[in-house]
């Protein structure tokens, strides 16, 4: 048994263990019920309970779940508009998110993919020092997809 100090007493009959705690106010908690003697503390439970809460609590503030983001485009995209999405994209990078970009082709589009191609390559190539291209220009079906992720997974402030 260990006392709420968290010292030693030694090998104590169960029902002298409960009477030690309840003089105490304090609960009896079986900490390793495998060990030969069962290994028991006392300690106030609802008070430990709380504190195991809080630091999960404390733990969860601290993660940050990544998200994907998308960026749509058509394959006969402006310069300026390529600007724009590409400053977009490199916002969302810098603050530790995914960002994947889809290429929409219409009608007769899709006979010329080396367009949407060459615009996805030099989005990946002006955002090189910061992400990494974790899936390479694809098409699936009338779409062209390119997913990148920051090089870092801690967002930058």
């Amino acid at each position: 048994m260990i006392d709420e100090n968290g010292t030693q007493v030694g090998i104590v009959p169960a029902r002298q263990a409960l009477d030690m705690a309840r003089e105490k106010g304090l609960d009896l908690i079986e900490v390793a019920p495998m060990a030969n003697p069962p290994v028991c503390r006392i300690m106030d439970y609802g008070k430990w309970k709380y504190e195991q809460g809080k630091r999960e609590r404390e733990a969860h503030k601290k993660q940050r779940s990544s998200e994907v983001k998308g960026i749509r485009m058509r394959p006969g995209i402006d310069e300026h508009d390529f600007q724009f999405k590409l400053k977009n994209a490199l916002k969302f990078l810098k603050e530790g998110d995914k960002v994947k970009f889809t290429v929409i082709f219409r009608s007769r589009e899709i006979t010329h993919p080396e367009f949407a191609r060459r615009s996805l390559q030099r989005i990946a190539e002006a955002s090189q020092e910061i992400a990494v291209v974790e899936k390479a220009p694809s098409m699936e079906g009338r779409t062209m997809t390119m997913i990148l992720s920051p090089k870092t997974s801690t967002p930058v402030s």
